[in-house]
């Protein structure tokens, strides 16, 4: 029988990430932009899971708060902070098929990118 060890798994789970991130590196663009389709997917991605994983520590640090084990702030920094993942996970979906289309073949005529200003306007 195996003995479950949640710290151990946390341990392996950083650690395959930044096995990821060493990848990312030094990936080809077509690699790296799978890679980070595969992070970003918001049902079975590394970002959603996360996010998961946020709010039910604020759920669990919620029961704590209200029975005076935990301060409240620790609470209210959980749910912010799983909000914020939320956040951030629903404006980089929207560029979801931006990331996909790198994954493609580049086309044999190819175009030089026309210049923009690297400005980008956050909407929520």
């Amino acid at each position: 029988m195996t003995v479950y060890d949640p710290e151990a798994l946390a341990r392996q789970i950083a650690q395959q990430i930044a096995e990821l991130n060493e990848h990312l590196i030094v990936a080809s663009p077509q690699q790296a932009a799978r890679i980070l389709g595969q992070v970003l997917d918001p049902e079975e991605g590394v970002l959603g899971s996360l996010t998961t994983l946020v709010a039910t520590g604020s759920r669990f640090a919620q029961g704590r708060a209200l029975t005076g084990v935990l301060p409240p702030e620790v609470w209210l920094a959980l749910g912010r902070a799983a909000n914020e993942l939320h956040d951030i996970a629903l404006d980089l979906d929207d560029h979801a098929e931006d990331i996909h289309r790198l994954t493609q073949s580049p086309p044999t005529t190819v175009l030089p990118p026309a210049p923009s200003a690297l400005v980008a306007r956050r909407h929520r």
